[in-house]
């Protein structure tokens, strides 16, 4: 099947030999004119090692030749075609065609939404840039453990979107210094404090206590919430306690501890009767202004990033009033006896619109809604002010003893709902990529939130990803600021460091349940340990001497074996965080690889092997940048456990004069073990075990390997030096209480043996009243005759005597 059929009588050999090309187009052309050709075949072998001899196309005299040149060409296959023109052109050999490699699907950031209820993959509106807003805190109080929660988790989302993703995150925040419980609360401290300035008599904190404890205990018999009701009776409970001194004698003393435990029945019946004489704006901003600088200065022990943009309530009341105007202008709100009720059936009904968006089933939820518009706005009065009981406020009259800002509609404050949506406006625009809250924000604030943002910016998407960080409970219990049952975030710092708070977040999962315990800070502390040591053996590891070219040594089956198990690890890393941010998963990968890493350590050490520099190396410098992902830490080369640059800076100077102290300890207690002199060893053994860790550095003694010299901060070596001795005392006193048993044990076996048979049941007259000449029991107490299974019985033990003592008495014949 060729395109020209060569004669077997034509010698195209000698035209394939020949090296003048014009000879061979010449032969060529002559022996084509007196040949046909056969259209639409392809070309034959022949006809292309022709083909390939001609460097370009024939000239037009030779018709033949350049007919038969471009009909090869044509049928040739592209990439033939292509090698070969280019292999005329240039006279050379080119590249073969390029094996492409399949595309590897990875795995894409995908966030659970609560907008969904499922995990959506993370797409930002605006390229790379990431706008996110996140519900700050009322300050009225100290921040506690629940505070910390949902502060440390986005803190970790923050960072890990920046760090790890790259994405250019735009964080605001805001901080409500205007609310129903800061009024409250400013209101009473006030009061109290104006109540102890007067210095009352003890007498009259006494008849004023039971005065408000009236009161106090109609609103315990009315609760029905079992943990507010838990929490109502502890603190009444207290107040009796300190009562019983007083309504005994009336004493000064007795009098001040009962104002202290009763500060809160005297506020509440203080501002019940003198709350509404409270005028003055200022006093309702000291409370939060006070509250908000520790608030800061608690984020800041906890290593949390500042928010970019921090906005206040009390600053954004004139963006308040406009914003509820337009909600006004839209249709979607009313003015009611001063304040402004957003419409929420009406918003609901609309074309565009949906109500409840997070949690429809809670739609309806008087007692939610309730709490949502505030202890001072729930009156019977103010409730019939609504169209709707799921109406919620916009804009709240004031009444007296509360701060006001003037209005369209007279002077008032704004709702708690319309505050984050005013300034999360003002900020981030008609829409943002990330809301972030606690949990039991979804309903009613951040669906009120919702709703009036998209009323005011007439669209469906005032947020994209809806982010909700899990409860935290303490030890099984739930935590709540208005129950009194909560940690405050010194408190916590009091017991463990920040970083240790933050593992303890890293371990669970940022939206479900933490419980704050014993055993969830331990696992922490001790993951925490577990990476530090890891980190020390690396420096180790890397310390030891060695040139430029040796620290690149070659690589075993081990070193294979590792390293694709790193590599494993790191994939299933992020396979973790694009996973939701599966920052549990993450640290199982990371203890891991560092378990895998110290199996490969240990043996190699067990082979008098030193370890893979570089391999350990690259694996402690990615755990430190994964760490630091999470965390602002000060850069250190290896292992971003080890403490900031104080100790950096003294290890880099201490170091060397070190390791020749340790060089020249190794070296004595060579020449002491040779040479069999203790009382050297002993002193080795001081200077490791006292001296050192008083000066924070760590010496491990391995046989047959050099010494391991560790810079470990001083509190924790003498708090594992307490702990080695403590454990080393009770092996001690257990050793010693096992020897005093066997003693014991000894010396009553021994006094057993003494015994003869035939003495053995005679002082046992309480069982037996008769005996035979060996002394074997015959009749009961009652001289009745022992039964056959009591005399079998008893004779077991008579046999087993009688081997006792004839022991005994072997045994004394033999030392005698």
């Amino acid at each position: 099947m060729c395109a020209v059929l060569f004669s077997t009588a034509f010698d195209y050999g000698f035209l394939l030999h020949t090296s003048e090309e014009a000879t061979a187009t010449v032969a060529l052309n002559e022996y084509l004119s007196s040949r046909s050709y056969l259209a639409g075949f392809s070309p034959s072998r022949v006809d292309q090692e022709v083909f390939e001899l001609l460097h370009r196309p024939p000239s037009p005299q030779h018709v033949h030749a350049l007919r038969w040149y471009r009909h090869i060409a044509k049928r040739l296959t592209n990439v033939v075609i292509k090698c070969v023109l280019c292999f005329l052109v240039k006279g050379k050999r080119v590249q073969p065609p390029w094996s492409a490699p399949a595309a590897s699907n990875l795995p894409k950031l995908r966030l659970y939404n609560s907008l969904t209820r499922t995990k959506e993959l993370f797409v930002p509106q605006n390229g790379n840039k990431v706008s996110w807003y996140c519900c700050g805190p009322t300050v009225y109080d100290a921040s506690h453990m629940g505070h910390a929660r949902s502060y440390i988790s986005f803190d970790i989302l923050r960072r890990i979107l920046m760090n790890y993703f790259k994405y250019d995150v735009f964080y605001c925040m805001n901080i409500t210094d205007i609310d129903d419980k800061i009024i409250r609360r400013a209101r009473q401290n006030y009061l109290l404090e104006q109540y102890r300035e007067k210095k009352p008599a003890a007498a009259q904190i006494l008849q004023d206590v039971l005065s408000a404890r009236g009161p106090f205990q109609a609103k315990l018999a009315e609760t029905t919430d079992p943990d507010k009701k838990q929490m109502l009776e502890r603190l009444d409970s207290a107040v009796a306690a300190a009562l019983g001194p007083l309504q005994g004698a009336v004493e000064s003393k007795a009098g001040e501890v009962l104002l202290e435990k009763a500060k809160d029945l005297l506020s509440d019946w203080l501002d019940a009767q003198f709350g509404s004489q409270v005028t003055e704006n200022s006093i309702f901003s000291l409370l939060p202004k006070f509250w908000e600088g520790e608030y800061h200065n608690d984020m800041d022990a906890l290593n949390v990033l500042p928010p970019d943009v921090l906005t206040r309530v009390s600053e954004y009341c004139p963006e308040i009033v406009d914003f509820v105007k337009k909600i006004l202008d839209n249709g979607f709100g009313y003015e009611s006896n001063g304040s402004v009720y957003f419409d929420t059936a009406k918003f609901d009904t609309s074309q565009k619109h949906a109500y409840g968006k997070l949690v429809p089933e809670a739609v309806g939820d008087m007692k939610a809604l309730q709490e949502g518009e505030g202890d001072l706005s729930v009156s019977a009065d103010q409730l019939s002010e609504k169209r709707s009981q799921n109406d919620f406020a916009l804009w709240k009259a004031s009444k007296p003893g509360e701060p006001s800002w003037d209005s369209p509609w007279g002077k008032g404050r704004p709702g708690w709902h319309i505050e984050c949506s005013a300034m999360a406006g003002s900020i981030l625009g008609e829409s943002m990529d990330i809301h972030g809250g606690g949990f039991d924000l979804r309903f009613p604030h951040h669906d009120n939130e919702l709703a009036q943002s998209e009323a005011y910016f007439e669209n469906d998407h005032w947020v994209r990803y809806f982010l909700h960080t899990g409860h935290l409970t303490i030890a099984g219990c739930k935590m709540s600021k208005s129950l009194k049952n909560f940690i405050t975030i010194k408190d916590a710092l009091a017991k463990n460091t920040a970083r240790q708070l933050r593992l303890a977040f890293l371990m669970h999962s940022w939206k479900d349940t933490l419980d704050y315990s014993s055993n969830t800070m331990e696992s922490a502390v001790h993951y925490e340990k577990f990476l530090n040591e890891f980190f020390l053996n690396v420096k180790d590891i890397l310390r030891a001497p060695c040139d430029v070219t040796g620290q690149f040594e070659k690589w075993e089956a081990a070193e294979m074996e590792l390293n694709e198990s790193f590599y494993e690890r790191k994939a299933a890393v992020h396979e973790a965080l694009c996973d939701n941010v599966d920052t549990r998963s993450t640290m199982e990968e990371m203890r891991a690889l560092v378990t895998q890493s110290n199996t490969y350590i240990a043996s190699r050490k067990s082979s008098k092997l030193q370890p893979n520099r570089m391999l350990m190396k690259s694996i402690a410098l990615y755990l430190t940048d994964m760490l630091k992902v999470r965390e602002s830490l000060c850069s250190i080369p290896v292992g971003v456990f080890i403490h900031c640059t104080p100790l950096q800076n003294m290890e880099t100077t201490v170091m060397p004069y070190l390791k020749v102290l340790s060089d020249f300890r190794e070296s004595v207690r060579k020449i002491a073990r040779e040479q069999n002199v203790t009382e050297v060893l002993q002193l080795c053994d001081v200077v490791r075990n006292d001296t050192l860790p008083e000066l924070g550095v760590r010496l491990e003694d391995h046989e047959g390997l050099p010494t391991v010299v560790k810079l470990v901060d001083k509190e924790t070596l003498l708090r594992e030096r307490n702990e080695k001795k403590k454990m080393e005392d009770e092996k001690k006193n257990k050793k010693e209480e096992a020897a005093k048993k066997k003693q014991e044990q000894e010396l009553a076996k021994l006094a057993k043996m003494k015994i003869s048979p035939c003495d053995m049941f005679r002082s046992e007259t309480d069982k037996y009243s008769g005996f035979d000449e060996t002394g074997f029991p015959t009749h009961d107490v009652e001289g009745k005759d022992l039964s056959k299974g009591q005399t079998k019985k008893l004779r077991k033990l008579y046999e087993a005597q009688d081997k006792l003592h004839q022991e005994y008495l072997q045994t004394n014949q033999n030392g005698c």
